[in-house]
This record gives C-alpha cells, sequence and structure tokens, in this order.
C-alpha cells in the first residue's frame, strides 16, 4: 500500500524543514513496514536536486579541469584556478547562514554559476602570467605580480557588474521575493569573500605549484621549458 505526503505551506518555513519536518513524524507514528510514502511536485524536486547536486558539482569541476588542462597545457595551473572556488561556496554559504536562510535548489545555482565567474576571474590572472613567462621570458614571480597589477581592473569590473546585478535578487521583495532571494545572496556573498581573498591567494598558489614543477623537472633531469626562466630572483 502506497501513500504520499506533501509538506504543508507555513510562512517563515523552508522547503526543506518542511521534508525533515514530514519524516520525523513517520518515524514518530511508526508506520508498518508495508506503508510507502514519497513527496510529490516541489518537495520531490528538492530531493531530487539535493541527491544529485553532488555529483553535479564534482563533474563540472572534473569537467573545468580538463578543458583548463588542454587550454594550458598542463596538469598543474588548472588546479591553481580552481583553487579560487571554495572561497566562493564558503562565502555563498555564510551569505545564506547570516540571512537566515537554507541551502534550496536556487542557492544551489547561485554557487554553479558562481563557478563560472570566478573562475573566469582567475583566468584572467593565470592567462597573463603564463604568457608572460612564455614569451616575456619573465620569471614566475615578476610574471604574476606584473599579471596581478594589470588584470586588477578587469578582475574588479567583472565581479561588479555580477555583484550588482545579484543585489536587486538579493534585495528584491513581493509576490515571488522569496524564491530569489537565496540566489541574489548566493552570489553576492561568494562573489565578495572570493574576491578578498583570490587577489592574495592566486599568485601564492602559482608559484608554490611552478617551485614543485621546478623541483621535478630537477628530480628528472629535464630541462626548463624553452623561452622561459624557471628561477625567479630572491
Amino acid at each position: 500500500m502506497a501513500s504520499t505526503a506533501a509538506p504543508s505551506e507555513t510562512p517563515g518555513a523552508s522547503l526543506g524543514a518542511a521534508v525533515d519536518a514530514i519524516r520525523k513524524a513517520e518515524q514518530d507514528i511508526k508506520l508498518p513496514g508495508k506503508f510507502v510514502t514519497a513527496f510529490q511536485g516541489t518537495a520531490a524536486a528538492f530531493q531530487h536536486v539535493l541527491t544529485n547536486q553532488a555529483l553535479l558539482l564534482a563533474a563540472s569541476v572534473i569537467t573545468m579541469y580538463i578543458v583548463l588542462g588542454v587550454l594550458y597545457e598542463s596538469f598543474i595551473h588548472p588546479i591553481t584556478i580552481l583553487s579560487t572556488l571554495p572561497s566562493a561556496g564558503i562565502g555563498a554559504m555564510l551569505a545564506l547562514i547570516m540571512a537566515g536562510h537554507d541551502l534550496d535548489v536556487l542557492g544551489i545555482i547561485g554557487i554553479i554559476l558562481l563557478i563560472g565567474i570566478v573562475k573566469k576571474n582567475a583566468i584572467m590572472m593565470i592567462d597573463f602570467a603564463l604568457d608572460a613567462q612564455r614569451k616575456g621570458g619573465l620569471a614566475p614571480r615578476e610574471a604574476i605580480t606584473q599579471a596581478s597589477l594589470l588584470r586588477f581592473r578587469p578582475i574588479l569590473m567583472t565581479t561588479m557588474a555580477a555583484l550588482l546585478g545579484a543585489l536587486p535578487l538579493m534585495l528584491s521583495y513581493g509576490a515571488g521575493s522569496e524564491l530569489r532571494r537565496p540566489l541574489g545572496l548566493a552570489i553576492v556573498g561568494g562573489l565578495i569573500v572570493s574576491q578578498l581573498l583570490t587577489l592574495f591567494t592566486t599568485p601564492v598558489i602559482y608559484l608554490a605549484f611552478d617551485r614543485m614543477e621546478v623541483a621535478r623537472r630537477r628530480r628528472s633531469g629535464a630541462g626548463p621549458l624553452a623561452g622561459r626562466e624557471d628561477e625567479a630572483p630572491a
């Protein structure tokens, strides 16, 4: 025998809290094993998204790593670019928590949008540094320093354009605003935290991975890349 259950709409309660409350009620009343309960509509879609969100995020990160690895012909520089993603996710979660919102479907969509925006900012910096090393013959430290200075304005403009575009979502009121607000909060919080952190962490990670690559080449007896000065002056 099967029965379906759907969460009732309670003002101020999130869909996730309603689903948890229904599951707890099922345990409290101790339904016989022959009873099967299931959600329909929005609640069913919510559970489906939460079940697959980890796989979707992992697949997107792996796909980006493969594409960036082919683009830069390197195994380590894509990791430098992807290292900017955790700060964006942490910023999005902090913004949602501070505003009293749970991580719902739209919050997850906001985090996925953040992946593209934050990754683009890191690409602008790393791409310029690699070009300065391979074609300009600059040392890694000089290349990433020059990239940080010259690409600061485009990175800031990209971040501000996305942030200002998300502000109406975060500050919206009226019909349907409760659906749009988590999306805006995730984007704004993630952009602010990632912008403050990645401008400092990306050059550090770039130089750390470059030193690891130089050490690996020395151990394997391979020479430096053509047109590149691997050792930066102290």
